[in-house]
C-alpha cells in the first residue's frame, strides 16, 4: 500500500500555553472529522528544533488534497498559526528507491 505523509512541525507559543492547550484537545478529533485520514500520530521532540510534530497518513494524494482544502482543517490551521511558532508543513510520499518497508532480518 502507498502511504502519503503529511508532517507538522511547530513550537508552542511561550506566552499563549493555556490557548495552545484548549486548542490541541479540540483540534484532534476536528482534523480526524475531515475524511481521508488513515492514522494521525503526535510526537515531542527529543533532539532538534520542533517541540512537536504531528502526522497525518493518507492512502493517496487525492485524499491527502481534499483533507487539506477542506475548510474544517484550513480553520484548524489558521489556528495553529495562532498559537505556535516556526510551524511547517511537509507533504512526504513514497521514495523510488525503497518503495516498501524494510524490516531488520527480512
Amino acid at each position: 500500500m502507498t502511504v502519503y505523509l503529511y508532517v507538522i512541525k511547530w513550537n508552542i507559543h511561550p506566552d499563549k500555553m493555556d490557548a495552545y492547550l484548549n486548542w490541541v484537545n479540540g483540534v484532534i478529533p476536528r482534523t480526524l472529522g475531515v475524511p481521508g485520514v488513515v492514522e494521525f500520530r503526535g510526537y515531542r521532540g527529543l533532539l532538534g528544533a520542533s517541540q512537536i510534530v504531528a502526522t497525518y497518513e493518507f492512502a493517496s494524494l487525492l485524499d491527502w488534497s481534499a483533507w487539506f482544502t477542506h475548510e474544517d482543517n484550513q480553520k484548524a490551521l489558521s489556528e495553529l498559526y495562532g498559537v505556535t511558532l516556526n510551524a511547517v508543513g511537509e507533504l512526504w510520499g513514497p521514495s523510488p528507491t525503497v518503495p516498501a518497508p524494510i524490516r531488520p532480518g527480512k
